[in-house]
């Protein structure tokens, strides 16, 4: 296959540095045309925003007027933001416990009763799950995540991803699934929004009870009844005194979790060499549709797939019958270095053993290695930290109204500055926003709107992933330039095939990506982004030719295991 790209250096004002190369090994062709080459070379991200701006001092009450009195990075009521949730008083019930303890199915049959409602959930596969339920019990239930709008006729409930939640609609029920996820360093603010603004006579809140005390402060001045409901675990979970010691002593129905996806497919390989067991496999970066599906042969008695090979992908999200957690390490990359996991990471996962009424009604969990079972241990039989404080961000209102009144700042320089300058109460944090900053150095460069380049910013673009970023920048030139992007103009549909070894696959994962923001955008942006089904079809496609690749276990790699895991073997 062709994938045609000019070389080029880019480096950003933000530290990014990587080469583009021509590979003929590649799976698909971008025809990156020389004018967006020249953008990106020149454009943004050869540019220090902080050294070419002097990283001026600007006025936040106002226009620079001493008439103005208003001051825009003011986040400490945030309450205020959402005028329709303040005209109710809610009844706030939070569900807590661990995992496996049946809090979200409680929830969930008191969103069934309602007359209307909805759930917000942190991933579209929960809000996939949660629809098909509600319609199989005959309440007809709309799905909206950013890339699916599938509309039931007769539906007054909804199931959404959190960032979808309506803050504008009334709603008898509501439930925010994992809430205490308004932690999250990057998506806790949309867990926070909708507390805070969904407006519902009963609002649901499902998670860990270390959020219990954070969200009844937080709820202290919307004037809402809050009460606590804490669960106990279904199925005992066992935690064990000995360590596997031998990948070889691995059996039917373990789930091995690593945390790198080299890791990953060298397990798998050592597993299903000896011809006992083959392995599915679950982490971030396969697509939605791909984990449901090697989930979902994982759970199926009849094939031969009995042993899986995952990373804290399954800590929520998926139904998965497994009888023991065996941890490879207890400890991950998390982006800028190697830790050890948290006892809530810890706890999370290992509660994926045993489900309620599956075949292993018992769950166990362990380690490949015995130093890593004192922490196991330590982590399993603690309480999780209580979360002292909720990510925030400011609203697009704020940030239009600061742009009207610096309008020579672009979107890169309103971020920086609302987050250097912010003043927050003691309950919430101001969530990073380093990924998006990229996105807004990016799309400054272009002759577009506040609003459009606001909504290229919180799109899902993987502005880390090479190819993801190389996508998002033609989608974002091409926008700018004739407002329309033709999805054929950019991918060559008929060259995509199955990946013959890891980094092809990888590759394969990373267009996905590039397919899946081009249907964010054409839900958004529809006149502008008019080849919705084609990406929606070749989406499947790449869906099919990475199960395929999977089923057919060509793992042709030397790679190995990463550096940390070789160190412990």
């Amino acid at each position: 296959m062709a994938y045609s790209v000019h070389r080029l250096r880019k480096v950003s004002a933000l530290g990014i540095s990587r080469v583009l190369q021509a590979d003929k090994g590649s799976l698909w062709r971008f025809h990156l045309k020389p004018e967006v080459s020249e953008f990106m070379r020149l454009g943004v991200l050869t540019r220090n925003y902080k050294k070419s701006s002097g990283s001026p001092k600007f006025d936040f009450t106002g226009d620079g007027t001493t008439t103005s009195k208003f001051d825009f990075t003011d986040l400490t009521s945030p309450h205020t933001w959402y005028p329709v949730a303040r005209k109710m008083k809610r009844k706030v019930v939070l569900h807590v416990g661990p995992t496996n303890s049946g809090k979200t199915y409680s929830a969930l049959k008191q969103l069934v009763r309602s007359s209307s409602g909805v759930y917000c959930g942190p991933l579209r596969l929960l809000a996939w799950e949660v629809a098909k339920r509600l319609n199989k019990a005959n309440v007809p239930c709309d799905l909206i995540t950013g890339q699916e709008k599938e509309l039931v006729e007769g539906a007054n409930h909804k199931a959404v991803t959190v960032e979808m939640a309506d803050v504008s609609s009334v709603y008898d029920c509501a439930i925010i699934d994992e809430i205490q996820m308004v932690a999250c360093k990057q998506r806790g603010f949309a867990f926070t929004r909708a507390l805070l603004g969904i407006a519902a006579n009963e609002l649901h809140l499902c998670g860990d009870p270390a959020v219990v005390p954070l969200v009844e402060d937080i709820l202290k001045v919307t004037g809402d009844d809050v009460e606590v409901h804490t669960y106990e675990r279904l199925s005992p979970l066992v935690a064990m005194k000995v360590p596997v010691q031998s990948v070889s002593d691995i059996k039917t129905g373990d789930c091995l979790v690593t945390f790198s996806r080299k890791d990953i497919y060298a397990y798998k390989k050592i597993i299903e060499k000896p011809g006992k067991h083959l392995c599915s496999v679950v982490y971030g970066s396969l697509p939605p549709e791909t984990r449901t599906a090697q989930a979902t042969r994982f759970n199926d008695e009849t094939n031969d797939f009995d042993v899986l090979v995952a990373s804290d992908a399954i800590g929520m999200g998926l139904n998965l019958n497994i009888s023991r957690i065996i941890f490879s390490t207890l400890q991950k990359y998390d982006g800028s270095k190697t830790r050890d996991l948290t006892v809530s990471e810890i706890k999370q996962i290992a509660g994926r053993a045993g489900r309620f009424q599956s075949k292993f009604p018992v769950g166990e969990v362990t380690c490949l290695y015995e130093d890593d079972l004192p922490l196991l241990h330590s982590s399993l039989n603690s309480p999780s930290p209580l979360i002292e404080r909720a990510g925030l961000f400011p609203t697009f209102d704020l940030l239009s109204r600061y742009s009207q009144a610096h309008p020579k700042r672009g979107l890169y320089h309103i971020l920086e500055h609302f987050v250097e300058n912010a003043k927050l109460s003691s309950n919430y944090f101001i969530s990073n926003v380093e990924d998006m900053m990229k996105v807004a150095a990016l799309v400054d460069e272009l002759p577009i709107g506040l609003k459009e380049k606001y909504l290229f910013v919180v799109s899902p673009v993987d502005i880390n992933d090479e190819i993801s970023a190389l996508g998002f920048t033609q989608f974002a030139k091409r926008f700018s330039k004739r407002g329309i992007v033709n999805l054929r103009e950019i991918f060559e549909e008929d060259r995509v095939k199955v990946p013959r070894t890891p980094t092809e696959l990888k590759e394969l994962e990373s267009l996905h990506k590039v397919l899946d923001l081009y249907v964010w955008l054409s839900l958004r942006l529809e006149d502008s982004f008019p080849d919705r089904e084609v990406a929606a079809s070749q989406k499947s496609i790449c869906n099919l030719l990475i199960e395929q690749f999977l089923e057919g276990n060509r793992l042709i790699s030397s790679s190995g295991f990463s550096k940390n895991q070789r160190k412990r073997r």
